[in-house]
């Protein structure tokens, strides 16, 4: 071994609560291998009680979090592990804060209507991000720049069907299990 850190990729999965990152991000990983991460288990405690009682978080609540994740996709490079993570990462600041960890991070942003997305938000269950923070969260996302590697896509199409477009147009590599069926 010649002391180079071994090559990775690192994909955040973004959008607004209810976009899909969840769903999107777990089938990137099974069809990839990429280690998985759900940003909603970083937040803290007081971070998870404000959204749950339907209190937007400013970005003094988010800036720790942000930097944990970093953190946690720059201990996965030093080990060689790609992965694949969900985070809102609704701002350019907050993804540039996510741009720390890695030297490389891509972003899929998960887009689509607001009917649609509110609708999904109405109809799920046993989480703790309330409907009512939508519009908030709609009001502060600033869309990829011309400068940011990533990709958006439109969240209206299938869950199968979306996760095999990021695959394809992010040109992540299958698992062999995978690529041999």
């Amino acid at each position: 071994m010649t002391g180079e850190r071994p090559s990775t990729r690192h994909v955040v999965v973004m959008g607004v609560s209810g976009a899909g990152k969840t769903t999107v991000a777990r089938g990137i990983s099974e069809l990839t291998g990429l280690r998985f991460a759900e940003a909603d288990e970083f937040h803290s405690a007081a971070n998870v009680a404000r959204m749950r009682a339907g209190v937007p978080l400013d970005d003094e609540d988010r800036w720790p979090w942000l930097r944990a994740l970093a953190g946690w996709m720059a201990d996965r490079h030093a080990e060689g592990v790609s992965t694949v993570l969900t985070c809102s990462a609704l701002k350019r600041a907050y993804r540039d804060v996510l741009r720390q960890g890695p030297a490389v991070v891509e972003f899929l942003h998960l887009d689509g209507a607001a009917e649609l997305i509110r609708d999904r938000l109405d109809r799920r269950v046993g989480h703790y991000m309330p409907a009512s923070l939508f519009d908030s969260q709609r009001a502060i996302l600033e869309p990829l720049g011309p400068d940011e590697s990533g990709v958006v896509l439109e969240v209206a199409a299938p869950p199968d069907e979306l996760v095999r477009a990021a695959v394809g147009r992010l040109g992540l590599p299958l698992r062999a299990a995978v690529a041999g069926r």
